[in-house]
């Protein structure tokens, strides 16, 4: 390990201790007395607040800082920290208070112009694929933190241009094609319930009902979502059915490869026989086997009804 990754990996590995003991530094590092040593003085010297406690029980401390001590990222890191900002602009909303033309401009501020230059020609070369969206999720933000403290809540959510009350503890979200969606207990159902974020328009604690812990829906897909009465299928697919599968899939699917071909497995609720067929609809000549029977009905009414919308146009 050269010395930089080396102070590198130290300021992390020390920024949340109060003290420490040099031999724990040798041991860590593989490193002699004297090399230790001369990392610590390095760390001080770019500023990290550590002083020396003499006698039978000496040791290192580091006096409280609020601030992260400098870190030494490598060229790559930089390139990757930057790129990974910049999908921050197919968001609408974001939890945070942030601009992303501010962050860019104050991540610039840190590094030499010519290192710009460079990361703006990158820019023109390669980007990352995002999925623009419109909608603003105005609620986003206490989602987050109602899910982190484990809070019930109730929300006022638009339906079907029906505006509906319900009583949750949001334990899940996520993003697709650049839309929030974000997954709760309704505890008025006793069943999980994906909301999309944009859709949720008022949000607040209520007390109504006992939260539970999150570490109880951090199960897999069928003891969270699967009914009694879910249907279970299998869908063989070709290598480029496999490909369709990656850009987008649900927790209640897996692909298993067999030779040369895969399989999708999985299950649906009742209730959800529009979803499942329209999904599999988009596979088109992907599709190699259908079990059982009734999916495939349901995918060949799809495709009747989208055939005569067309002939209808």
């Amino acid at each position: 390990m050269k010395k930089s990754e080396r102070l590198n990996d130290m300021m992390i590995y020390l920024n949340d201790k109060k003290s420490f003991h040099l031999k724990s530094i040798m041991d860590r590092y593989s490193i002699s007395k004297s090399t230790a040593l001369r990392d610590i003085q390095s760390l001080e010297e770019i500023g990290m607040p550590i002083y020396s406690k003499s006698g039978r029980n000496g040791h290192y401390g580091i006096l409280p800082n609020r601030l992260l001590s400098p870190i030494v990222f490598t060229v790559d890191e930089v390139h990757a920290l930057y790129f990974a900002m910049q999908t921050l602009n197919a968001y609408q909303s974001t939890p945070f208070h942030l601009n992303v033309q501010k962050l860019k401009q104050k991540f610039e501020g840190c590094i030499s112009e010519e290192r710009i230059k460079k990361l703006r020609k990158m820019e023109l070369i390669f980007r990352l694929g995002s999925y623009q969206s419109k909608n603003e999720c105005g609620c986003l933000e206490e989602i987050l933190h109602m899910a982190v403290d484990e809070n019930v809540c109730e929300i006022l959510y638009t339906k079907k241009e029906k505006e509906m009350q319900y009583y949750v503890q949001f334990f899940d979200i996520t993003s697709a094609y650049g839309q929030w969606y974000a997954t709760a207990y309704n505890f008025q159902t006793k069943k999980p319930q994906v909301f999309r974020c944009d859709k949720i328009h008022a949000i607040r604690p209520c007390n109504r009902y006992t939260a539970k812990p999150l570490s109880e829906f951090l199960v897999s897909p069928k003891e969270l979502f699967r009914d009694e009465e879910a249907v279970d299928f299998e869908v063989g697919v070709s290598a480029k059915g496999a490909d369709l599968f990656y850009k987008e899939h649900y927790p209640s699917m897996e692909l298993f490869q067999e030779n040369e071909n895969y399989c999708i497995k999985g299950f649906y609720n009742k209730g959800e026989e529009p979803f499942i067929a329209s999904y599999f609809s988009v596979y088109g000549e992907t599709v190699l086997s259908i079990r059982p029977d009734s999916l495939k009905n349901l995918i060949l009414q799809r495709l009747e009804a989208v055939k005569k919308h067309f002939i209808s146009i």
